[in-house]
């Protein structure tokens, strides 16, 4: 009979998220937490992994604003970088470039969503709930949705 097959090692988990999609230092730290070992244990694979490239804060910018953008607005592109603790200087960065294409990008989700005027307040004010929740800004999400009647 086998022995049942040993846990990976934490830089063996590690390797493995990376595999699936690019994670930030913080998101790997948090994932692997309890799995440590001994103390310092995750911090010396991190440090270990960022130093031969294989953890990036640029390309997790980069692979959330290329999945996302989009769908989404600038402030919830702004939430999701934030939420895997990337650098401030480099969430701002990325959110100025996505402003200048937030009108044409809120048009495209309100037409693949909606595609006609509201015919009545409520279905005015659904469409305009469903991209704030989207993280357009307000004043883009007036101009895209047209005045329902009265």
């Amino acid at each position: 009979m086998r022995s049942p097959p040993s846990p990976p090692s934490l830089k063996g988990r590690a390797l493995r998220y990376l595999a699936a999609r690019e994670h930030s230092r913080a998101e790997l730290g948090r994932k692997l937490a309890r799995h440590e070992e001994e103390p310092g244990q995750i911090e010396r694979v991190l440090d270990d992994l960022q130093a031969k490239g294989f953890i990036s804060e640029a390309r997790v910018v980069a692979s959330v604003v290329n999945r996302r953008a989009a769908s989404l607005g600038a402030a919830r592109v702004r939430q999701e970088l934030q939420a895997k603790g990337i650098d401030p200087a480099l969430v701002r960065e990325a959110v100025a470039q996505l402003k200048d294409s937030e009108l044409e990008r809120a048009r495209s989700v309100w037409d693949k969503r909606f595609g006609a005027a509201p015919a009545d307040a409520k279905a005015w004010a659904r469409q305009v709930r469903f991209l704030t929740a989207r993280g357009f800004a307000a004043d883009v999400v007036r101009r895209v949705v047209p005045v329902a009647p009265r």
